[in-house]
């Protein structure tokens, strides 16, 4: 019997860790032949190996998916030695905290430069390498571009750009024809090194309190883990999600049923 994404080429940005090493890693246990790419190439070409050992196809890249250039250039890699593309996760992103006072437009630009330009230009590269054949676009997004978050107005702002931008994107495929599904994810906390570093760097009194408060807020009570989500873009990516296009399949244990 094949495997879900057998004979699928796919891409996936900020794979080093987290949410891309996961998605990255059960994508290749399903068949398909993996890019990986991050900006740490240590920690992408660490995952890579750890694919290529357990069975799996993978190649590892240095990205920074802030530099438009490069994401054509990479493309035409990916055609080259594959012949096609036929699934990008859009990952990559960071979270820099701050309340609208304290956040400097520096900080501001550096976030949508990540969450935001970077998921505009892959969106728009990966529509340039898949309209002939089709393929499926899944662009990570976060509970967080639906509700908001005081100490987040940056990561707030770009995430909700990536909810709505995607919506755009699905109704141009859909219109021109091109069998491009493109759909985002909205993770909420997850289990992550962006999440445990964020709680480890408050004191240990303040990350109790942040603990018992997520646990009252997450009905399921507890935590997601990676590969969570994991599971929710390979359901994207395969073709058992051929009737989905401008959705968001949000993965929070219910904290957004409130």
């Amino acid at each position: 019997m094949n495997r879900r994404l057998e004979h699928k080429i796919a891409l996936v940005t900020g794979a080093g860790s987290g949410l891309g090493a996961a998605t990255a890693a059960r994508f290749a246990e399903e068949g398909a032949y993996v890019f990986l790419t991050d900006i740490d190439f240590d920690s992408v070409a660490g995952i890579a190996k750890t694919i290529r050992a357990t069975g799996g196809r993978a190649t590892a890249r240095y990205q920074d998916v802030t530099d438009e250039v490069d994401w054509d250039v990479l493309m035409q890699e990916i055609i080259t030695a594959k012949g096609h593309l036929d699934i990008l996760v859009n990952n990559a992103g960071i979270i820099i905290t701050g309340t609208v006072e304290t956040t400097t437009l520096s900080d501001w630009r550096k976030t949508q430069a990540v969450n935001l330009d970077a998921v505009f230009m892959g969106t728009r590269a990966g529509v340039s390498a898949m309209k002939v054949r089709g393929g499926s676009i899944i662009n990570i997004s976060s509970i967080e571009g639906i509700i908001g978050e005081a100490l987040t107005p940056a990561y707030n702002a770009s995430k909700g750009g990536v909810r709505i931008f995607t919506k755009s994107v699905a109704l141009h495929c859909a219109q021109e024809d091109y069998n491009i599904r493109v759909n985002s994810v909205h993770p909420g906390y997850i289990l992550t090194p962006m999440v445990t570093e964020g709680i480890g760097s408050l004191s240990s009194e303040a990350a109790a309190e942040m603990h018992a408060n997520l646990m009252q807020q997450i009905p399921l009570k507890t935590m997601g883990e990676p590969l969570d989500i994991a599971n929710g873009c390979l359901f994207l990516a395969s073709d058992e999600s051929k009737y989905m296009t401008g959705s968001e399949l949000i993965i929070d244990g219910g904290y957004t049923c409130r």
